[in-house]
């Protein structure tokens, strides 16, 4: 498999949370090319402010490889991570994050700000852009709708 396959991965949890009614952001951890763990928001079902699709994932993976340093493993999510999620990235040691769209309002990798390139105890690799257009599309027709509702 490669980082469109895994992106993919990542855009079936998203579509997944936008059936539920949440934000479609979803996400994917591979340690050598297979997949740990899996994750989608769960904000507006859980009311938790920390269920990001991102953070899901992560704690997924800890759990399943019984430890809290990732560092073997990639992350593939379909948004550029917020600055909570930047900061989980870098603290459970992912050597890569692979995003779709960018987060020209909350993007914590380098959009808004560039928390990976800060000097932090670890700073993982990133690549932006990864089927952008299939990550943006699903959230511009997410807010769409959303607005149509109103």
């Amino acid at each position: 498999m490669d980082k469109n396959d895994f992106m993919m991965l990542a855009l079936e949890q998203a579509k997944i949370a936008y059936n539920d009614g949440e934000v479609p952001v979803g996400a994917v951890i591979v340690r050598n090319g297979e997949v740990v763990s899996t994750g989608r928001n769960r904000r507006e079902k859980e009311k938790n402010a920390l269920c990001h699709a991102e953070i899901e994932a992560i704690n997924g993976a800890c759990k399943k490889l019984g430890g809290w340093r990732l560092w073997e493993c990639e992350m593939y999510v379909t948004l550029e991570p917020c600055p909570m999620c930047a900061g989980a990235i870098i603290n459970s040691r992912l050597i890569k994050v692979t995003y779709g769209a960018k987060d020209n309002k909350n993007g914590a990798v380098n959009s808004v700000a560039e928390m990976f390139s800060l000097p932090f105890t670890h700073k993982p690799e990133y690549e932006g852009g990864v089927m952008e257009k299939e990550c943006s599309e699903i959230l511009s027709d997410f807010f769409l709708q959303l607005r149509k509702k109103k």
